[in-house]
This record gives structure tokens, C-alpha cells and sequence, in this order.
């Protein structure tokens, strides 16, 4: 199941418009600790910059959002990254983006175009990544069901994330936690009920 989508990366982009030059970084967090830590460290890095102007949105739901002119005219550089944002329908993220004024002034739609595509640029370098609940399980059988196996990954619910071969062959395999007993039945239809499973977890990732 997935739980939301966030960027996959740290990652930035750099354009320039009429002359100013504006440096957009975004991150993964998950808290709002984090998403300030964030901000705080590209401010230090880039302190003699114009604007450091960030936006956040925090939570499995978008719980908390957050977004910041700082010293733009209102509405203009903050709010709009953060409305992007939420329309690629994404949370536990953070994105600042710097500018160093060029001498030229962009306006007000020039203003909140330059940001929006200064973000959406970061965002594209960073990738998405959906952060999902999947389930875990380590599964011994032997040698003549593993080309099987394999024929049957493109069919059934599960995707095979490693093998090891000793005197029988060990699988890593993942899935939805939905289809856990599907999968344990698929796996012992297989093997004519000779699959062990050696180890089963939960995780989020």
C-alpha cells in the first residue's frame, strides 16, 4: 500500500532569468525538525544570497505546511512553491530557493514564475519515490522451483529482491502486505509444499 510520495533525493538546479541567478534545493524529511535543519544550513550556505525562500509540507497527509517570501513581495516566491507542491500531491519534503538579484525586477507573475520553475526544476532532478508498506519474506526452496519462480514474478504479486545458492536456494522476495497469504500459497503450490519460510517482516520504505 502506498502510504504518500515524496522526492526520491536530495538534489538542486540552478537557472538564471534577467540576469538573477536562482539556486533551488529540495530534500526528503520527516519531521519539521528536519525540514528546518534543512533550511537553516542552505541560509548559512548561500548567506550572502538576496532571498532564501522556503516552503514545507510535513506528514503521511500533509499535515503541516509551511512557506516563507522572505522579504519577496507577499504572495510571490513562498506561497506559490508551496502550492506546486501540493498539486504534484506530495508531502515530507523541503525546498529553498535562492536568489541573487540581477538588477532587473521580474514583477509579480515574473516573480512567481521564476520560483515555481526554480522548484519544479529541483524536483525534477530529485525524482519521486512512493513510500510504501511492503512485506518481507525469506524463503527457502529448492533448486528446481527457482526457474519457476522466476516465470512466475511477472504474473503474481510479488517482486524477488535477492537469491542466495548453497545446498538449496534462499529468495528475498517483497509484496504488498495484502497479498502475504497469496503469496505463501502460490509458494507452496510451487514446491508441492517444501518452501520454508526462514524469516517474515513488515517494513515501510
Amino acid at each position: 500500500m502506498i502510504r504518500y510520495t515524496t522526492v526520491a533525493k536530495e538534489a538542486h538546479a540552478e537557472q538564471t532569468i534577467d540576469r538573477s541567478r536562482f539556486i533551488a534545493h529540495i530534500a526528503p524529511v520527516h519531521s519539521k525538525d528536519e525540514a528546518d535543519a534543512f533550511i537553516k544550513s542552505i541560509k548559512l550556505q548561500y548567506k550572502d544570497a538576496t532571498h532564501n525562500v522556503p516552503a514545507f509540507i510535513v506528514g503521511e497527509k500533509g499535515e503541516l505546511k509551511w512557506a516563507s517570501d522572505d522579504g519577496e513581495p507577499q504572495g510571490t516566491s513562498g506561497p506559490p512553491m508551496l502550492q506546486m507542491l501540493e498539486r504534484e500531491g506530495l508531502t515530507n519534503l523541503v525546498c529553498v530557493v535562492t536568489r541573487y538579484y540581477g538588477g532587473i525586477k521580474l514583477g509579480t507573475g515574473g516573480l512567481v514564475r521564476a520560483y515555481t520553475t526554480s522548484a519544479k526544476l529541483a524536483l525534477e532532478a530529485a525524482g519521486l519515490h512512493e513510500v510504501k508498506d511492503v512485506h518481507l519474506m525469506k524463503v527457502r526452496i529448492p533448486y528446481t522451483a527457482l526457474g519457476k519462480l522466476q516465470n512466475l514474478e511477472k504474473s503474481e504479486p510479488f517482486e524477488i529482491k535477492n537469491i542466495e545458492y548453497s545446498d538449496v536456494v534462499r529468495v528475498d522476495i517483497s509484496m504488498d502486505p495484502v497479498y502475504t497469504s497469496k503469496v505463501e500459497s502460490v509458494m507452496a503450490d510451487l514446491t508441492g509444499g517444501t518452501a520454508v519460510i526462514e524469516n517474515e517482516e513488515d517494513k515501510i520504505i
